[in-house]
């Protein structure tokens, strides 16, 4: 329980705030759990309050009387999937690095990306901190004379790690979006949102019961 092996008989816990595993299996509530996908625009807060005042994803999510929060962030500009719960458990899962949840973006650039900027991107890019940039799955889905569509696959969260990358290899990003957050795909329009259906909650709890190197890849859109 909350990482460590409980052996004390008569040890309680609450499964609504306690991490709870057996067996390697979290261990959960059946019912008061909630989650939507939302189409977050571009200059919407990832929060659900901001002291500058700014629009948050709060404000979109009319419908939805009780109390949810992101998983994540996308940045102000970004726009695309943005998963949001109250299962303190699945989305602390969802974050922790063990588990690599593949998170796929769409960016566009400009200028044109050569190959040994790609080929960076897939092995580590050393970042405007010194950090290196775990390797992401990089694909180029069409090029113009003056701007580049990138799909890049990555597996960490770091902060506008995206941008980060492609400005450590100079190119500004111009648009991105989040098009797919492990299984889950945008398909909403921008600005709305939807509950998850039965089965993509399934499939959510199912990518994070094992760490990532002992159950299948999670195949990108390309």
């Amino acid at each position: 329980m909350n990482g460590q092996t409980v052996t004390r008989l008569g040890t309680t816990a609450d499964p609504r705030q306690d991490h709870i595993e057996v067996d390697g299996h979290l261990i959960e509530l059946p019912t008061g759990w909630l989650y939507y996908l939302l189409h977050k625009p571009p200059r919407v807060v990832s929060t659900l309050k901001d002291p500058e005042g700014r629009p948050t994803v709060r404000d979109l999510l009319s419908g939805v009387r009780e109390r949810v929060f992101p998983v994540g962030r996308l940045d102000y500009d970004s726009s695309g999937l943005l998963l949001l719960t109250n299962d303190g458990a699945l989305t602390e899962r969802l974050l922790h690095p063990r588990f690599q949840v593949p998170r796929t973006y769409q960016a566009k650039v400009g200028g044109v990306v050569a190959r040994r900027a790609l080929a960076e991107l897939r092995h580590g890019v050393q970042l405007d901190d010194g950090t290196l940039a775990a390797p992401a799955k990089a694909y180029i889905l069409r090029t113009t004379t003056r701007k580049t569509w990138l799909e890049l696959v990555l597996r960490e969260g770091r902060n506008r790690e995206v941008r980060r990358m492609c400005e450590a290899l100079g190119y500004r990003v111009e648009k991105l979006v989040r098009v797919q957050y492990g299984p889950l795909s945008l398909d909403v329009p921008v600005g709305t949102y939807r509950p998850l259906t039965p089965q993509e909650i399934k499939q959510l709890k199912r990518l994070v019961e094992k760490p990532v190197h002992s159950r299948p890849e999670i195949q990108s859109r390309s």
